[in-house]
């Protein structure tokens, strides 16, 4: 038997601590937490953004590209209509 020891010795004292702690230690892990947490949605906030501006850039680039297409789609048939016009002509002489 150890002598001097009471309810409110250390080894007592420290078990109360502990439950004592662990409210505390789960509402700073809870904060932690938390804190995870919003830093994870300004991230993904800036991401979102960043990939908003990637898509009007890339939609911006894409109307231009299809500006291009339609631009050279209409020389295309225009340079064809002459060269059908030159080889009617050219059908039309009458070489002997």
């Amino acid at each position: 038997m150890i002598v001097g020891k009471t309810l409110f010795d250390d080894e007592h004292a420290n078990q109360n601590d502990d439950k004592e702690d662990r409210p505390l230690d789960r509402l700073k892990n809870l904060d932690e937490k938390i804190a995870g947490a919003v830093n994870k949605v300004k991230a993904l906030k800036e991401e979102k953004t960043a990939l908003e501006r990637k898509v009007q850039e890339l939609e911006a680039l894409l109307n231009e590209k299809n500006q291009e297409v339609e631009r050279l789609s209409s020389e295309k048939n225009a340079i064809k209509s002459q060269i059908a016009e030159l080889l009617s002509e050219l059908e039309s002489l009458d070489v002997e």
